[in-house]
């Protein structure tokens, strides 16, 4: 077995790694000075609205990869919650939900982000709403949750003190990023995707060849382990939850949410849109096969009577989180190490860029724009870099808080995100197809989601103290509770619309309605095809692994 250390060629391949990238992205910032100034706020924040399909795909898969990625998946193999997967799976239908029904009425009303596009079909308050709360869940959650994920990787793996590798990764992140713009982000995470697919890939060979194949991998694991399907009654992946609940949040992450939108608001056309949304759902299959199942072979590899792997543990309790570098450690010869820890860094620094761009970008057009509408295009960018290095700070602030607070607590706090996400979705897809929703409609049900998701947040926090309905109330699984809230949503939406149509009578919907004819067309013939073809492997998918 190779032994638990780095060796001069792996730590030759993170460098190489670190060159690459930002040779790119300076060859890119190089091409982006020496154009003028005009239409200067497309080119930073939309790349320049000109971005291919690979491109566009490419960026929202790596961007999408972060440390629940790295970290959460192959934990979660490893300790037997292989359902987990079906995030990723259902995501590959979500892209095509976002090329094939949201892409065209994106793209058709020029809008910069989400909350003009809410702007354009419910008003200036439902645009407040989602721009507000936009920010503020990405630096409590995605960017400081990020930025301390990097300095476990470099902690764990190359023995930097922890606040230095937090440091490093926001700086070399942040660098390129206030710099280049989106284009600089995209197109780095199109050289990443190709980096972090690559080390994950050696990572399930070498597990399945010390394992001997897919049948020692069968023999050494229960049947529970390799399956993506659970009883309605199981608490955390129950199948009802996964075909009817997950969808919901889905739709809000895929089709709604700037993070990962703003890579097809930057198309150079529909249908470049749509075929980057269709790579992105093929890429979104991957991480069953490159995080889930080195989770379960870790697992696996660490049971009989002579383990090649132990996991560690933690007040008595194996820490099943530790699969994917355990598995990097001990099983991968010197400089596919190296890969795997540049895919790490690589998925990481992905994803924070596009937060910080994402984040920059809401502050710029949708806050500052707002109070200074003369702003020149110069102005704005000067604002939105500005923005990008306010968000590294506060980033790096919020990580000793971390600390501070009770895992389990941290945890919740993050789940608010599942708790606000079913009334933005409702808001946006009935909004494309129902024209007599209005801006009223939308506050009430924005304004009551949130309410109803922060008092559930509410009563699990203080779950112990409960009985009766509240606490029914309160263990009701997320995914079931997503389902209701977005129910609930739509209810409140459709029918304070249809009440007060005559006082809203001055709000007029701008979102030009779209045929179902004219939404499905496409110039490209191949497009329809590879999207059944999609849907085929996710069926396989789901039948294979039942």
């Amino acid at each position: 077995m190779e032994e638990q250390s780095l060796h001069t060629l792996d730590f030759a391949v993170v460098a190489g790694y670190f060159l690459l990238v930002f040779g790119l992205a300076a060859y890119l910032i190089r091409k982006e000075n020496k154009k003028s100034n005009t239409a200067a706020t497309s080119r930073y924040f939309l790349g320049g609205k000109n971005l291919g399909w690979f491109v566009i795909g490419a960026s929202l898969f790596s961007s999408n990869i972060g440390s629940e990625h790295l970290v959460g998946l192959a934990g979660a193999g490893a300790s037997g919650d292989f359902p987990a997967a079906q995030f990723e799976i259902l995501a590959a239908f979500m892209l095509l939900l976002l090329g094939w029904i949201f892409v065209p009425f994106y793209l058709r009303s020029g809008v910069f982000t989400m909350p003009q596009f809410l702007d354009l079909r419910y008003g200036s308050w439902a645009k407040n709403y989602l721009t507000w709360v936009s920010v503020i869940a990405y630096v409590l959650t995605k960017i400081s949750v990020t930025i301390a994920a990097g300095g476990i990787i470099f902690t764990a793996f190359l023995q930097v003190d922890f606040w230095t590798g937090s440091i490093l990764i926001v700086l070399a992140t942040g660098l390129y990023t206030v710099l280049g713009g989106l284009r600089a982000v995209a197109y780095t995470d199109a050289i990443q995707m190709f980096i972090l697919i690559g080390g994950a890939l050696a990572l399930s060979y070498y597990g399945l060849n010390a394992l001997g194949g897919w049948e020692g991998l069968q023999q050494r694991t229960e049947p529970a382990y390799l399956s993506l399907w659970r009883g309605m009654q199981d608490e955390a992946f129950p199948w009802t939850g996964v075909l009817l609940g997950a969808p919901i949040l889905g739709i809000w992450y895929w089709c709604t949410d700037q993070f990962i939108v703003q890579r097809v608001l930057a198309a150079k056309n529909i249908d470049q849109a749509r075929k980057g949304t269709l790579f992105a759902g093929y890429l979104k299959l991957l991480p069953l096969f490159i995080f889930v199942l080195p989770g379960v072979m870790a697992y696996a590899l660490s049971q009989g009577p002579n383990p090649l792997l132990e996991f560690p543990t933690l007040n008595g309790e194996k820490v099943y989180d530790a699969a994917l570098p355990l598995l990097s450690m001990q099983l991968l010869p010197s400089g596919l190490k190296g890969l795997v820890i540049a895919g790490l860094i690589a998925a990481l620094m992905s994803s924070l860029s596009s937060v910080f761009n994402s984040c920059s970008t809401l502050f710029t057009l949708d806050i500052y724009q707002k109070y200074h509408p003369q702003a020149s295009e110069k102005k704005l960018v000067q604002v939105g870099q500005l923005a990008t290095v306010v968000l590294v700070i506060l980033g790096l602030a919020w990580i000793p808080m971390l600390n501070a607070l009770d895992g389990g607590l941290f945890q919740k706090i993050q789940s608010i995100q599942s708790y606000i996400s079913p009334p933005i979705a409702a808001v946006f897809l009935l909004g494309l197809f129902v024209p007599k929703l209005n801006a009223l409609g939308a506050k009430y049900a924005l304004l009551s989601g949130a309410l109803l998701g922060c008092l559930r947040l509410t009563l699990e926090l203080n779950k112990s103290q409960l009985q009766g309905v509240w606490l029914y109330f309160a263990e009701i699984n997320f995914l079931h509770f997503a389902l209701f809230l977005f129910l609930f949503c739509v209810l409140i939406l459709v029918v304070v619309s249809f009440l007060t149509q005559q006082q809203s009578s001055k709000h007029i919907n701008q979102i030009e309605p779209i045929r179902l004819r004219a939404l499905l067309k496409t110039d490209s013939k191949l497009t329809p095809t590879l999207s059944a073809v999609l849907l085929l492997l996710i069926a396989i998918i789901w039948y294979v692994f039942q």
